[in-house]
């Protein structure tokens, strides 16, 4: 048995061994609290905070786009999307139904989309429809509570307040596809899913300057992802800083509205372009391609009927015919091999030829549009009343590449270099080009077919533009400018444009002039091809043309073309420059399948060259009534 003093030294043994384990515990404890509290405080405490946070985008506001004049052409304003954030999702199916069942969907669509998106982060809100409704936005944030995950965004649509004027140039907005996002972000890593770009036209072009940066804020929410409060920084928030967004750049343009409504309207609904640039600047006025669309529905969300009425429409409303199409251009381009010929001494002003209506090459007839014939022709009356036998006799003596050499120096065969995107470059054939297309050699019947605009000789409207601007201001050739200046919200100036020379050819004066003499016969002297239709005032050089769409056998050559079916119908294209003394403007007008130059194309073009001369040049329009 132990003594007390053992037990008591047993005791105190024991004691001490409990203390030490006691202590031992606390110590564990306090430095357990002291490693979570001091040493991982700060950073756990900012846990704690941003599980009681969400952050939410705030979209920037895009620039807006102006006219010449300052009026407001592209707006912004705000729309309502549903969308689903899948951190917060709780009881998914019976979330989906009520969802669907509010927003008019089905389930399946509603999943279709959460699997789309299924790779982008959980906190990430997704859309599931765009532009909802007043009444669905009240009941989705009724139902907050038995809607957990569900919320709605404000973002920042766009609006053209033009409408379908002008539409295929200003373009649209949309979200950014999976497809588009990789190269996207090798030019911006900022560029993420569920953004909204430029997809089209000027959005699309200048959408560096007009998309600005998006900025975010904090708001607390409860353990289902509702929103309880915004946050602002205060002491239990410390370091949660909220993102000002940065607004897009503002852009003021060329165009002048009033002008491009005259043009739309007087396009009446036919299929076709207007251009109208300043013959000195390059500065563009009008760009106009009918029939167009409305860029509005793309940024709201574009439904798909309206897309399959789109893209189902033969007339194909979402090519912009200004520059992504090309045509022939008939006989517009005999002021061009005219100036070849002059320049290439080929001929002069005293060049006769005689005109029956047609001329034989080998076994090959070329019809001159005049069944009978002009009789005697020289090279002034051949411009005026446009006989293409006087121009087929031309060709025989023009080699392919000499008359390319000209046309290239007049504009075509190459992009203007207008910054809009997907811009085609039209055809001027050679030898060389024929030889690798088609492993053909060139032969004579070719030239003289592109002697008058056919063939293989393809133009778009603005080219042909160009072109007449080259004539009327002495063979300069600028590039187009859609875009005058761009500038912040302060009014601050970021980009200021001007006239860019692109390159210049001298030609001789005197050939000059019996050129432009020529255009000036055709509307103002009687037996011009536009003499019966000009319009006082204006005093406008020009020259119609016919673009063939299919050839026609001998004895369909001369049946109106009216009676033809439509898709086969020729082309009608005029281009002019007014006034003619002085001249500041060039039209260029292609009406598809309006079978004629004179009667289809060149009356849209002076009510647009008048539109311009009482708003811009009333005092020269007042002085050429009374000279009339």
């Amino acid at each position: 048995m132990f003594d007390n003093e053992e037990l008591v030294r047993l005791h105190k043994t024991r004691a001490q061994a409990i203390s030490n384990i006691i202590l031992a515990c606390f110590s564990l404890v306090l430095a357990r609290l002291w490693y979570l509290q001091v040493y991982r405080g700060q950073l756990l405490n900012d846990y704690s905070v941003r599980n009681r946070l969400r952050q939410e985008i705030v979209y920037a506001p895009r620039g807006m786009i102006f006219d010449i004049n300052d009026r407001l052409l592209v707006d912004n304003i705000p729309r309502f999307d549903a969308a689903i954030t899948p951190q917060y999702l709780q009881n998914k199916a019976e979330t989906l139904t009520r969802l669907a069942k509010i927003l008019s969907m089905t389930e399946e669509s509603l999943l279709k989309i959460l699997q789309k998106n299924q790779g982008m982060p959980k906190y990430r809100p997704i859309l599931v429809k765009k532009n909802i409704s007043r009444k669905e936005v009240a009941i989705i944030e009724t139902e907050n509570a038995d809607l957990p995950g569900v919320g709605v965004e404000i973002f920042i649509g766009r609006e053209y307040l033009d409408k379908e004027v002008g539409s295929h140039l200003l373009g649209y907005i949309s979200e950014v596809g999976q497809d588009q996002l990789p190269k996207l972000q090798g030019i911006n890593n900022k560029i993420v899913m569920g953004d909204f770009i430029g997809q089209f036209g000027l959005e699309e072009q200048w959408d560096q300057y007009l998309r600005g940066e998006d900025g975010h804020e904090f708001v607390e929410v409860d353990a289902l992802g509702r929103k309880k409060r915004q946050i602002e920084v205060d002491n239990l928030f410390r370091g949660i800083k909220n993102k000002d967004v940065t607004p897009g750049h503002n852009i003021r343009l060329t165009i002048d509205s009033d002008l491009q409504k005259v043009a739309y309207d007087a396009m009446q609904g036919r299929a076709g372009a207007v251009v109208m640039m300043e013959v000195n600047t390059g500065r563009i006025l009008t760009q106009i391609s009918t029939p167009g669309f409305d860029p509005s529905a793309f940024g709201r969300g574009i439904t798909p009927e309206y897309w399959n009425e789109l893209t189902s429409n033969d007339h194909r409303p979402m090519r912009d015919r200004t520059i992504q199409e090309h045509y022939s251009p008939g006989s517009v381009f005999k002021a061009i091999i005219a100036l070849a010929a002059l320049e290439e001494g080929i001929v002069d002003e005293h060049t006769e030829v005689s005109c029956n209506g047609k001329f034989k090459l080998g076994r090959r007839v070329f019809h001159c549009w005049r069944k009978f014939g002009h009789g005697k022709v020289n090279f002034h009356r051949s411009m005026k009343e446009s006989c293409d036998v006087y121009y087929y006799r031309l060709a025989t003596k023009l080699d392919i590449d000499v008359l390319a050499k000209y046309a290239r120096a007049l504009g075509s065969g190459e992009i203007t270099g207008i910054q809009l995107p997907r811009e085609i470059p039209g055809l001027v054939p050679t030898k060389a080009w024929k030889e690798k297309r088609f492993k053909e050699p060139w032969q004579m019947g070719d030239t003289v077919a592109c002697a008058i605009g056919q063939s293989y000789m393809l133009s778009t409207p603005l080219q042909m533009a160009v072109n007449y601007a080259a004539i009327a201001n002495g063979g300069k050739i600028y590039r187009p400018l859609i875009v005058d200046k761009i500038f912040n919200n302060q009014g601050e100036l970021l980009l200021q444009t001007g006239p860019e020379l692109l390159k210049e050819t001298t030609f001789k004066k005197k050939n000059l002039d019996l050129v432009r003499k020529g255009l000036h016969a055709v509307m103002n002297s009687p037996h011009g091809t536009v003499f019966s239709r000009r319009v006082p005032g204006i005093d406008m050089a020009g020259k119609t043309g016919t673009s063939q769409v299919i050839r026609f056998s001998a004895d369909k050559i001369f049946t109106k073309c009216i009676e033809h079916e439509y898709k086969y119908r020729h082309h009608g294209i005029f281009v002019g420059y007014a006034p003619f003394d002085d001249p500041s403007i060039v039209v260029s007008v292609v009406v598809e399948h309006g079978c004629s130059g004179s009667a289809a194309a060149s009356p849209i073009a002076q009510q647009v060259a008048l539109a311009y001369m009482k708003k811009y040049r009333a005092d020269v329009y007042e002085k050429n009534l009374k000279k009339k």
